[in-house]
């Protein structure tokens, strides 16, 4: 169930790091306990009214930047290897090419190659993933035992993919997925460990940690989604999306962030409307629905212009209104849920607008790495409208702040989100989790193969458009970026501390802006 707020949810955020595992350490007990008497000693002072408020120091630095290693310049340039995709001799026969590389050696492979960068600070979350099975390993009766719901099985064996299927995922969930996966092979040829794995592509996290915790609990069955909340266990992994989304027209995630790049570039954000926009599904959840009770009315003006989204007639009229690229045109977007995660999160933070960020409480693989008031602004979930229009009324009279807000947002976008990281996070997480196994991975006996050309050849309309234009045509020049290290207690502790510290400020802040608007009344 849900944490009823913030400290009750900052409390079990705190915690979950170590019920996860089921040999807990008294040591790290003891750390959190007295870290955790002293998270709120102090707060902040809070300005009496909207116009003399000022953001505090959590909230104006920079983001985060990482290190970059100088690349070394090879004296003799490595000649670029092509990977074809060859439907010309796929056809016939439906079988896989036997010319793939599959193999890397790290004293060829690796000479004279640049040196790659440092992973973003998001990827230290693969650790605190897969801390539930840190002490005791993964087994196969664990691994078979997440089944139940899982919509495939992915095995891969020496660099080749091999899939079993339960169960039709919703939409092309599951095929994109599936090329994305196959798509890092081609990247990272040989390097992707042996494996064996299920992936559940409903929203909805379903591996509850309270199912495993106590004395003499059962270790939880890993299982693969796209999100995750701080109840349950599932391994978080980067959505189909980011390799497109046929059913309405969401192109791959390349070609798509240089599309809203450009749409950043038409509107400077001072020109754009000062108010909060939000287009989309409203059916799909009850808070969505009570979102459109902020809309512009005869008796009420809550800064925010919200628009119903109707899939079905946008299809038929050829995705007119649906351009995400044109939609950067108001300086505050908001972000809600829908029956759980949405992955219009990262199109949202893309537009240089201040991101409105609807308390969520389902998290995918990137969004842990978000500072509240560096890149969005946090908005009550009990008070939606209310909370709106402070934001806008906050930000339209401290412009510069939130421009650089909105600024920080697009630019974590751009440079953490990079198709590179998304690649990189995918290969970090399956080289950490193929580490966890007890067994040697072999092929199923009622999986196939699966390679680019047994998807691609055989797709027809947008969904083999989409898989050409993210097709992986050559091994990357570079290796996987460097995994920080996982989080100490206590340097977790800091990370989430400072957050809800954010979180707690703006909300005073909010408090006091009511507080005074309703003495003028």
């Amino acid at each position: 169930m849900r944490e009823q707020g913030l400290v009750g949810h900052f409390t079990e955020m705190i915690w979950r790091p170590f019920m996860k595992s089921s040999a807990k350490s008294s040591t790290l007990l003891l750390v959190a306990i007295f870290l955790f008497a002293g998270a709120f000693v102090s707060m902040r002072s809070v300005t009496t009214n909207v116009a003399s408020m000022t953001i505090s120091p959590i909230l104006s630095r920079t983001s985060h930047k990482y290190p970059q290693k100088q690349p070394e310049i090879s004296k003799t340039p490595r000649p670029k290897i092509e990977i074809p995709l060859n439907c010309t001799d796929y056809n016939p026969t439906h079988t896989c090419p036997t010319n793939y590389p599959t193999t890397f050696n790290p004293e060829e492979d690796d000479q004279d190659r640049p040196s790659p960068s440092t992973c973003p600070e998001y990827f230290r979350w693969i650790h605190e993933d897969l801390r539930p099975w840190a002490q005791t390993g993964i087994t196969r009766e664990m691994v078979d035992r997440a089944k139940r719901t899982a919509n495939f099985r992915l095995v891969i064996v020496k660099g080749k993919a091999y899939v079993e299927r339960y169960q039709k995922s919703f939409q092309t969930r599951d095929v994109f997925t599936l090329w994305g996966i196959l798509q890092l092979l081609r990247r990272y040829p040989g390097r992707v460990p042996d494996l064996d794995l299920m992936f559940d592509c409903v929203d909805w996290p379903v591996i509850l940690s309270k199912a495993y915790s106590g004395p003499n609990a059962t270790s939880p069955p890993p299982l693969f989604r796209y999100c995750g909340d701080d109840s349950s266990l599932d391994i978080v992994f980067p959505d189909w999306s980011f390799w497109g989304w046929p059913e309405i027209n969401i192109k791959p995630w390349v070609p798509l962030l240089k599309e809203l790049e450009e749409g950043n570039n038409r509107a400077r954000w001072v020109d754009r409307e000062p108010y909060a926009y939000w287009k989309g599904n409203p059916v799909v959840a009850a808070t969505r629905q009570d979102l459109l009770k902020c809309n512009v009315s005869d008796q009420q003006e809550w800064n925010a212009r919200v628009y119903a989204q109707d899939w079905g007639r946008e299809t038929q009229e050829g995705y007119k209104q649906s351009n995400l690229a044109s939609q950067c045109v108001h300086r505050y977007k908001i972000y809600i849920e829908g029956s759980a995660w949405s992955v219009s999160e990262k199109y949202i933070l893309a537009c240089d607008s201040v991101t409105l960020l609807v308390k969520p409480r389902y998290y995918d693989f990137f969004t842990r790495g978000l500072i509240p008031g560096q890149h969005y602004w946090p908005i009550k979930d009990d008070h939606k409208c209310k909370s709106i229009k402070f934001a806008v009324d906050w930000g339209n009279s401290h412009q510069k702040e939130a421009q650089e807000i909105g600024k920080r947002a697009s630019e974590f976008i751009k440079n953490e989100l990079k198709m590179e990281y998304v690649y990189d996070y995918m290969f970090h997480l399956l080289n950490e989790y193929a580490k966890l196994l007890q067994y040697k991975p072999t092929i199923p006996p009622k999986a196939t193969e699966l390679c680019s050309e047994a998807m691609a050849c055989r797709a027809r309309g947008l969904n083999k458009k989409f898989m050409k234009e993210s097709i992986v045509k050559s091994p990357s020049d570079t290796g996987p970026c460097t995994m920080p290290s996982p989080y100490g207690p206590s340097s977790l502790f800091s990370v989430l501390r400072k957050n809800a510290n954010s979180i707690k400020e703006i909300d005073l802040w909010e408090k006091k802006y009511w507080e005074n608007q309703d003495k003028l009344q």
